[in-house]
């Protein structure tokens, strides 16, 4: 069967380390150490995978013994891995640390899918999932730790022609990789709230205020969030603000993942943008405070 939608980007290892207290750089302290699949792409084709949706993986892992039992685990999640490209190579890793105050720090290594290139994407051109005369016409989740010159490949790229595309910048580092998707009329950014101010390069102290900039600047569409404050999803037709509801924090690796895949889901199902941003804030707060 075809897939529902193409997750495009990151593939990998998260290493976690988490504590139930309050860090910052220097502290050792006692806590839990994780190996889970991760990665943008994963994250949002796990939770695509959980709604019911059929997402298959476009990106690199290496023919190491973690990539292979990489590619177990995301089969027996039900995810589509056909599509999937294997460098010679070990397979990329997430490592961050996290305490009862946030994020500490992270180190994202993806070496192997930015050194792949564009072979991830052969898949849409050799006729599998599309070709230059017939691209592909679904849905595609699409994130930033891709390098720049291929992410502005597929801005333009005839492949992508009719793709509804869903971009998410990874992290604040990588926010101004999204700039050539800011003219994309079949965009949507899903970015926070530091994100956007990189992206539109200047500030915004709220997600409605940067929504209006970025749309300003040429963007179709921007779903905007800035942790417990409140979530924008903003167009030329519509601009809704909810606020996520108060839950006890206790993991925030893969949050902005779980929302954008939510929000894509409900989008897909004709969902109110209203709707469609109600179940993506309720997703990410259940991932959080799980």
């Amino acid at each position: 069967m075809a897939p529902d939608i193409l997750c495009i980007g990151s593939v990998l290892w998260d290493v976690i380390g988490r504590s139930d207290q309050p860090m910052k750089a220097g502290y050792d302290v006692p806590g839990r150490i994780n190996r889970t699949p991760g990665g943008v792409a994963m994250n949002v084709a796990m939770t695509l995978a959980r709604i019911g949706l059929r997402p298959a993986l476009l990106t690199a892992v290496g023919t190491d013994p973690d990539g292979d039992e990489l590619l177990d685990r995301a089969q027996s999640l039900g995810l589509d891995t056909s599509f999937v490209h294997r460098p010679e190579g070990r397979t990329d890793r997430y490592m961050a640390v996290e305490g009862s105050n946030g994020l500490i720090a992270a180190i994202a290594d993806a070496h192997t899918l930015e050194a792949a290139g564009d072979a991830i994407l052969t898949p849409l051109s050799d006729g599998r999932l599309g070709s230059a005369d017939r691209p592909w016409a679904g849905p595609v989740a699409l994130d930033g730790n891709l390098t720049d010159t291929l992410l502005a490949e597929i801005a333009s790229s005839p492949l992508f022609a009719r793709a509804t595309l869903s971009v998410a910048p990874a992290s604040p580092g990588k926010a101004r990789r999204l700039l050539p998707f800011l003219k994309a009329s079949r965009a949507t950014l899903y970015v926070n709230l530091i994100e956007a101010n990189l992206i539109a390069d200047q500030p915004s102290q709220t997600t409605q205020a940067a929504a209006q900039i970025l749309l300003g600047l040429g963007a179709s569409r921007v779903v905007i969030t800035d942790g417990a404050n409140p979530a924008t999803d903003a167009s030329a037709t519509h601009d809704r603000t909810l606020a996520p509801p108060p839950v006890r924090v206790t993991r925030v690796t893969g949050a902005g993942d779980t929302f954008m895949a939510a929000h894509i889901a409900a989008t897909a199902r004709s969902a109110d943008p209203r709707d469609a941003l109600e179940a993506a804030v309720q997703a990410a707060a259940s991932h959080i405070s799980a």
